[in-house]
């Protein structure tokens, strides 16, 4: 990616009882277009005592996506659904006005072995679209577009590029896209991207201006029409990106918002039980003291 603006590790942090990658924000880029929070879980080997367990939490102003590369994560939420999600399907959960949700292992994986690896993001809503009803959709890996030009394969996770549409219903231009190269090959795909982007490597190296970046480095460059590497045999790596929004977005814990007041009323409404139940699932995570930023 010609221009580089940013370059930043991976770190780590908690969610529930789960050690995460922490990929944005951070100090110097609070967003990547309309992207405000990236998650990177496991890879995990959880033994028959260890489980993902996180109780039900609150969510204003941003969608959801859920995508897995291994095991499984049961989800329920306060508008009524109740599904698990299993490696290349899309969970894409709106909060709008308010939702809240939990993420737990499967039962019938709870008392034995098992992986957990993926990627969790939050992209924050429009801002005539924050208090919008909550939906909830989830999208199998058949219908997510994939398709392959030499040793590349492509899959187009959500948003839009290369002339096709993914089936995950967003709210502003955006693309999600992952590529993989079982050789060498060198990516030039600024043609088909728009506004700023940020390429996560998962796995493997690329090789960008005579400079080699590897595995849980993130890069972004605020001008996506410059993003061209070389791709390194068995490499993965993830872009997203999409025009970012005229307004500042605060976020504090789970809550993502134009304006203070509305964050203000969210943790209230936390606090005090107003938001709706999740189906089968009486846990609670406490406000926590932290920041707004």
């Amino acid at each position: 990616m010609s221009n580089i603006d940013f370059i930043q590790e991976e770190k780590a942090a908690d969610i529930g009882n789960f050690l995460v990658g922490r990929l944005l924000p951070f100090r110097q880029k609070r967003s990547i277009g309309p992207f405000v929070f990236i998650d990177h879980m496991g890879p995990a080997c959880l033994a028959d005592y260890e489980n993902l367990d996180v109780p039900p939490h609150p969510h204003i102003g941003l969608s959801t996506l859920t995508y897995l590369f291994d095991g499984a994560i049961m989800h329920r939420d306060s508008i009524g659904t109740e599904i698990e999600i299993k490696p290349g399907a899309v969970n894409w959960m709106t909060a709008g006005k308010g939702v809240a949700h939990s993420e737990r292992t499967p039962v019938y994986l709870r008392d034995q072995d098992k992986f957990l690896h993926g990627l969790q993001i939050w992209v924050a809503l429009p801002k005539e679209l924050e208090f919008m009803e909550p939906e909830f959709f989830h999208v199998e890996e058949k219908d997510i577009p994939a398709w392959t030009e030499e040793s590349v394969s492509y899959k187009l996770i959500a948003g839009q590029a290369f002339g096709r549409q993914s089936g995950v219903p967003t709210y502003s231009p955006l693309y999600m896209i992952e590529i993989k190269s079982s050789a060498e090959a060198v990516i030039d795909i600024g043609a088909e991207l728009f506004g700023e982007s940020g390429l996560y490597i998962l796995e493997g190296e690329i090789e960008n201006q005579g400079h080699m970046y590897g595995h849980k480095q993130i890069l972004i460059t605020k001008d996506a029409h410059l993003c061209s590497f070389t791709m390194r045999p068995d490499t993965t790596v993830y872009i997203f990106g999409g025009e970012p929004f005229p307004e500042e977005r605060y976020i504090y814990w789970n809550f993502v918002a134009t304006d203070k007041a509305t964050i203000e009323r969210a943790k209230e409404d936390w606090q005090h039980r107003r938001f709706p139940p999740v189906i089968h699932d009486d846990g609670y995570v406490p406000l926590p003291e932290t920041k707004l930023k």
